[in-house]
């Protein structure tokens, strides 16, 4: 489960509220290890994860790699950036205005 403090503001508590709809999409070993990435104490691994996600994201055309990288380590990245919070913020909105069926929420 991804740790939200009682501190945060309406717009990072809604982030992270769609972040885990999306993360509960994914198989079971994937949540597992992607939640154990978002752990705020994991960012000294998150940071580097995020990039190497990023860079295979980009290398889709050998096996194993793929397209599905590029946002994983967005999202990564996004935990300690807050630029790319925002920004992530802003796309999960869109996500679950545009397609609610990828959250899994009904349209």
């Amino acid at each position: 489960m991804i740790h939200i403090p009682e501190t945060l503001d309406s717009d990072e508590l809604q982030r992270r509220r769609r972040l885990a709809l999306l993360l509960d999409r994914l198989p079971p070993r994937l949540k597992r290890t992607t939640e154990w990435l978002l752990a705020p104490s994991h960012g000294w691994i998150r940071i580097p994860a995020g990039i190497l996600f990023i860079i295979g994201g980009c290398l889709a055309f050998l096996p194993v790699l793929g397209v599905w990288m590029l946002p994983l380590g967005f999202f990564l990245l996004a935990e300690d950036v807050p630029l790319l919070r925002r920004w992530s913020g802003r796309l999960l909105l869109w996500i679950e205005q545009r397609h609610p069926g990828w959250m899994g929420l009904k349209k």
